[in-house]
């Protein structure tokens, strides 16, 4: 329900009025009661916005504003952040047990290590800086943008631009090498 919604229910004067006077509220209790999670379980104050004003809107269209609307401000917000701290340490992730994990077979990984191998490869052959600027990328311990800048010594904001005309190379160097794939099901 927004407020263009609105105009069956309520006249829209009342709830625009309601609205623009209780949105610094219910703003700073948002964000207030986000900070406030100790439960581990982070809640995110637009969502707490969010669900604040939904009540406040199914409110005016049932039972019109409330007598004290900063005290229902204030425990709307709470009743909703207990709510969405209590989801959150509800949620599981779902795993499907009876599927078998395709990462883990040796034909996989055969492949894998072949496609590795092939890359690295191909970076070697690059020209220039390129070889040196991507390998640093592909490095097993994931570094930031301001070490690998550090270890070559270039600027961080370089890093990027010389990234993408390198991969463009790159691209096209593995092009010409690989043969397209033809439609599935064509035979010849």
């Amino acid at each position: 329900m927004t407020l263009i919604d609105l105009p069956q229910a309520l006249p829209a004067p009342g709830a625009a009025t309601a609205v623009r006077t209780l949105y610094p509220l219910v703003a700073a209790e948002a964000t207030a009661e986000a900070a406030a999670s100790a439960t581990g379980a982070a809640v995110d104050p637009a969502d707490l916005e969010q669900a604040v004003w939904l009540r406040l809107l199914e409110r005016l269209a049932d039972q019109g504003p409330p007598a004290d609307p900063a005290r229902w401000v204030r425990d709307t917000v709470r009743a909703e952040a207990r709510r969405a701290r209590r989801t959150a340490l509800r949620e599981r992730p779902y795993r499907d047990e009876t599927a078998a994990d395709p990462s883990g077979c040796p034909e996989r990984a055969a492949l894998f290590a072949d496609q590795r191998r092939v890359l690295y490869a191909a970076v070697d052959r690059l020209p220039g800086s390129c070889a040196r600027l991507l390998r640093a990328l592909l490095a097993p311990d994931d570094p930031t943008y301001r070490q690998i800048a550090g270890e070559l010594g270039m600027s961080q904001g370089s890093l990027g631009p010389i990234r993408s005309r390198c991969l463009g190379c790159l691209r096209r160097m593995l092009a010409a090498e690989v043969v397209a794939p033809e439609l599935r099901g064509k035979e010849r």
